[in-house]
């Protein structure tokens, strides 16, 4: 048996998150997964874990995706460090830098193209 849980219906969970969401919009604060988790009375894991829940998983979801949004949208308007955005983002959120490899075969024709080029025009 484990502890009970906190909310029985997904309407009552919701109603907290859109107060969190109210107060911080009040008090110009930033929505964050600490946060939403004291105002839900509950460590972050167990949000995590509820989030496991089908009856809970849409609500937590949408909440995640609401601090996410500030978190980018801040980001953007120079309203927050950007070094945390990044590291948060990439850690709570699953971004990540991408980079791009050019294909070598390709890329050589390319330069050997230009050469050519360049050789014409030097003549």
């Amino acid at each position: 048996m484990g502890r009970p849980k906190l909310y029985e219906t997904k309407e009552e969970m919701q109603e907290i998150i859109d107060d969190y969401f109210s107060l911080c919009d009040k008090l110009d604060k930033p929505y964050t997964m600490s946060g939403l988790a004291n105002a839900l009375n509950m460590s972050r894991q167990s949000v995590i874990n509820y989030s496991k829940n089908d009856e809970f998983f849409d609500t937590i979801k949408k909440a995640r995706a609401e601090i996410e949004q500030q978190l980018e949208e801040n980001a953007l308007m120079n309203k927050a460090n950007s070094t945390f955005t990044i590291f948060n983002l990439k850690n709570n959120y699953g971004w990540k830098d991408s980079v791009e490899v050019a294909d070598k075969e390709k890329l050589t024709k390319v330069e050997e193209l230009l050469t050519k080029i360049k050789e014409e025009a030097d003549k």
